[in-house]
């Protein structure tokens, strides 16, 4: 019995040990995206910085069409390292910019100029709902809209909040539960279901850390809004 509990608390501790390493990674990939964004920002007037730049707009496998703005979004990764969202090479929330937070993490964008409108995060945990439906319902049509999820997205959620979120275009938010990782990118007066949004089930046979799923990352597209 002894031996079983030595080498029960040794793959713990092992666990914890690649777990953490994972994690730290993940950090240092936002911190090196964040700098390289803030470097290519401050390049001077006189200087070519597309040519000098190094792939595309967020770090995208391809470039967008013209009309369409660029993203890339990650999921938070389990309780420790938080989401980020990039549009047109700008960070809009990340750690590093340290305005992420436990449960659903929101910015808001011009549907016609790309430019950033607020940021946000809702504790869907230990905080109340409430917050989250009055922001919900104060987006003006034309917005668009990028969600990750961290740590845990759901527990507070009611029918109103989830209902809300899916008039955004989301097909996935009625399915999002405890510790569940989510992303998505919608709009306020959407016509149809968005394309941009994925989803996994926090789930003991396939998570990837203890307690948590494995990280989203998702990448595209969106039009411009003209009228």
């Amino acid at each position: 019995m002894v031996r079983t509990g030595g080498i029960l608390k040794l793959a713990a501790l092992i666990s914890a040990c690649i777990m953490g390493i994972y994690l730290a990674f993940q950090l240092l990939e936002i911190r090196m995206e964040f700098r390289l964004g803030s470097v290519m920002g401050k390049s001077g007037p006189l200087e070519d910085s597309s040519a000098k730049r190094v792939g595309h707009k967020c770090g995208l496998s391809k470039p967008c069409p013209a009309g369409q703005f660029a993203f890339k979004m990650a999921s938070g990764a389990a309780s420790v390292v938080g989401p980020k969202m990039c549009l047109e090479d700008k960070m809009l929330m990340s750690a590093v910019k340290n305005n992420v937070g436990r449960g659903i993490n929101i910015a808001l964008v011009n549907g016609r100029t790309g430019e950033l409108n607020k940021t946000d995060f809702f504790d869907m945990w230990a905080g109340n709902v409430a917050p989250l439906i009055q922001f919900l319902k104060g987006i003006e049509d034309g917005t668009v809209v990028m969600m990750a999820s961290f740590d845990d997205p759901s527990t507070k959620l009611n029918d109103e909040a989830r209902k809300l979120i899916a008039d955004l275009g989301s097909s996935a938010i009625n399915n999002v539960g405890f510790r569940d990782n989510w992303i998505f990118v919608g709009g306020k007066g959407i016509k149809t279901k968005s394309p941009f949004e994925q989803h996994i089930k926090n789930s003991a046979d396939t998570n990837k850390f203890e307690g948590w799923p494995e990280v989203l990352e998702m990448e595209g597209c969106v039009p411009r809004r003209e009228d």
